[in-house]
């Protein structure tokens, strides 16, 4: 089995429009949840989301381009191109047959629950606003909308022709396109793989559909996202992306790649339970088939970066399943990175992930924030400051609608 390593990072939040800046935001506390903007919420009882803000797409598309792709697929793009330029590898610049052949050893898989929905959002808005007869949709819309449209406009720009997929399960489809390509390169089909998740869903359709299910929160400020805290209501919409470059070790080694960190254990499960609720033992049984996979102990683990989306009953079978598994290490300190990103979906997985590798790079534990008062059922330690300590190894959680778990192990990288 091969080892695999983590040697680049890119990301658009609505933090910032890069992952250097997004992370330092996170490590100072700073929120990126804010009023919505994107259309009238006037009528509406949910009001703030985290946007991104100042987005340049031209960066990347052309201007023929950006009228045929969905924003998830702009985001997933600028996040991938920007964790390609940070892992040194540009097939262009090598001599043809190198190039050849590093395409076809290279794959991409970007995650994602929503797909296009902001273009389906678009058009079903213009078709009903036209008479009869002439209503009609975008020709773009079907293969703009689909999950794996993002993976596939990736790969087109970034000349990789190896594996290529797209995979939606819900909130843990980020983490999930990682623990796969994990498995991919670890299992020695290939070399180098980009992946992620990526979301646009701020968007009525998204709103009004998440929030009549009862999942959004109803606060009207920037501290909406309120995880483990007691009277949090629901998550805060988001939308960005994540992804990373994952390669495997000789082939980082031999190119002096700048490695942040290793991944060593994954487990992904279906809880078989139900569609929204989600199953303390479903979630126990990922977190310590992941640690199995990864030999070690959960004395070992350095701290818990939780899926913990804010929502009432999430979070407290999270701090269930946390407390079950990490019985001999009861104090192991916790961060939800949502309080302050919001929930990006199937991006919030693989930022998390990124957040987790980068904290064992620079030896930082970020905050969590807006805990008001901690609700005394989640007893959990929840960190609340940004902390510089040895950070040795990360276990993240990432669970989604339908009970898809997908927990990934962390360490620091030793050669």
């Amino acid at each position: 089995m091969r080892r695999v390593l983590v040697t680049g990072i890119g990301a658009v939040t609505p933090l910032a429009n890069n992952f250097s800046s997004s992370w330092s935001a996170i490590t100072q506390g700073v929120s990126g949840i804010d009023q919505i903007s994107r259309f009238d919420i006037t009528t509406l009882p949910w009001k703030v989301a985290g946007e991104i803000k100042a987005f340049n797409p031209e960066l990347y598309l052309s201007q023929k381009e950006l009228r045929t792709t969905d924003l998830f697929t702009q985001y997933a793009l600028a996040a991938s191109v920007m964790a390609f330029n940070d892992s040194g590898i540009n097939m262009e610049k090598t001599d043809l047959t190198h190039s050849q052949r590093l395409s076809y050893e290279a794959g991409v898989i970007i995650g994602s629950s929503r797909g296009g929905i902001t273009i389906i959002d678009r058009e079903l808005s213009r078709f009903y606003k036209k008479s009869l007869n002439s209503r009609r949709f975008s020709p773009y819309l079907m293969p703009s909308s689909t999950v794996g449209i993002a993976s596939s406009v990736v790969a087109q720009k970034l000349k990789i022709g190896g594996r290529c997929f797209g995979i939606s399960c819900a909130c843990s489809s980020g983490a999930v396109a990682i623990g796969e390509a994990y498995r991919i390169i670890k299992d020695g089909y290939t070399k180098i793989m980009l992946a992620g998740g990526a979301e646009a869903p701020i968007c009525e359709l998204c709103i009004i559909g998440y929030g009549s299910c009862g999942a959004l929160s109803r606060i009207r400020d920037q501290s909406a996202s309120r995880p483990f805290s007691k009277g949090r209501d629901g998550f805060v919409l988001s939308e960005g992306a994540a992804v990373l470059v994952l390669e495997e070790y000789e082939h980082a080694v031999h190119r002096n790649a700048n490695i942040y960190g290793e991944i060593i254990g994954y487990a992904n499960t279906t809880d078989a339970y139900h569609l929204t609720r989600p199953d303390l033992e479903g979630e126990v049984r990922t977190m310590k088939l992941a640690l199995k996979e990864a030999k070690v102990e959960p004395t070992e683990i350095t701290y818990i970066s939780a899926h913990a989306t804010s929502t009432p009953l999430g979070d407290l079978i999270e701090a269930k399943a946390i407390k079950r598994v990490f019985r001999d290490n009861p104090e192991v300190p916790v961060v939800a990175i949502k309080s302050m990103s919001g929930h990006m979906l199937a991006a919030s997985g693989a930022f998390e992930i990124a957040c987790a590798i980068m904290s064992i790079k620079e030896g930082i534990i970020p905050p969590t924030i807006n805990l008001f008062e901690k609700d005394p059922l989640c007893d959990i330690n929840l960190n609340t400051e940004m902390k510089g300590v040895p950070v040795e190894m990360v276990l993240t959680n990432s669970f989604g609608f339908g009970g898809i778990n997908a927990v990934l192990v962390i360490k620091k990288f030793v050669e």
